[in-house]
Parts: structure tokens; C-alpha cells; sequence
């Protein structure tokens, strides 16, 4: 048992009145049962059914009637111009989320993948920024890297750009 007040539901859209925000990494936002703190210090806990996609929803409300805001936070991620289509196909190729943009590609810092673009012609450069890529297939939920919580049983060694 906790003294922390927890989430009664996850809210769509932006309720009339906002309590506060919690500020939370891309990683951070994908969660089934975590304490948490405001960005103004006050804890809470959410205890979800499934893990559930944060990005796909707007905040928290609390047992106590307190709203939150659920705000992205700011990330090390690498711009990447150039042939966006081409460069989009190899970048989910491997897996990897990407937010799409009319002239750019965000993804965040790996330096096996901006190896990979750099071959390709890319062009990029560091920045910090909000993290909101792409869902998964048809629109929803999250694209998981090569780790992505199944077993593989593999015969020999081979490159990883094969689809699941």
C-alpha cells in the first residue's frame, strides 16, 4: 500500500482545468506501474492494466480529482536532411523510431544508425527537443528496436534487417 495518490484514468483530451505536468522521456513513457513525480514535486502513482503508450494520450487524473498534463521531455536526438523517403525506409528498417517531418528526420542519438545515414548520403546534426516519433503499425503503439521483449533462436550469426 502507498500513501500516494493514484491515477484514476488516463485522459484524452486536455480537461478544463490542469493541475500541473509530469515531464517524461520517450522511454519513460511506456509504463504500466511507476511512482512518479510533478514537475512540481509531488508524487503519484500509476498502476495501469497493460503497459499502455503514454504518447497516446494527453494526461493523468488522480484519485483525489488533480489533473496532470503528460509533457515529452527534451532529448538528445540528431536531425537527419537529405533523401527523407530513402532515409525513412532504411531508418525502419532497423527498427528504429523516427519522427516524420515535411523537411527532416528526428530520431534519437545511436551512432550505429547515423553511421548507417551518413553512408546514405544523410546529412545531420545534434539537437535537444521533444522525442514524439511515429507509432507503430496502422498508426498506434510503439516500433520496438531489435530487443523487443521475444526470444529468437538464431543458427548462425547474420545482419539484423529482416522483419518480425
Amino acid at each position: 500500500m502507498t500513501d500516494l495518490p493514484p491515477v484514476r484514468r488516463l485522459l484524452k483530451t486536455k480537461p478544463l482545468r490542469c493541475d500541473g505536468a509530469v515531464i517524461l522521456d520517450y522511454d519513460a513513457r511506456l509504463m504500466r506501474r511507476k511512482r512518479l513525480l510533478t514537475a512540481q514535486g509531488r508524487g503519484f502513482l500509476v498502476d495501469l492494466a497493460e503497459v499502455t503508450n503514454l504518447d497516446e494520450w494527453w494526461g493523468f487524473e488522480l484519485e483525489d480529482g488533480t489533473c496532470l498534463e503528460i509533457v515529452p521531455a527534451d532529448e538528445a536526438l540528431v536531425e537527419v536532411s537529405g533523401d527523407l523517403p530513402r532515409l525513412a525506409w532504411h531508418i525502419g528498417n532497423r527498427h528504429t523510431p523516427c519522427q516524420i517531418e515535411d523537411t527532416r528526420l528526428l530520431i534519437r542519438h545511436d551512432h550505429v544508425i547515423e553511421a548507417m545515414l551518413k553512408q546514405l548520403g544523410a546529412r545531420m546534426r545534434p539537437l535537444s527537443g521533444p522525442f514524439t516519433p511515429e507509432g507503430g503499425a496502422y498508426g498506434h503503439g510503439r516500433t520496438m528496436g531489435h530487443d523487443h521483449g521475444h526470444q529468437h533462436s538464431h543458427a548462425r550469426q547474420h545482419d539484423h534487417d529482416h522483419a518480425h
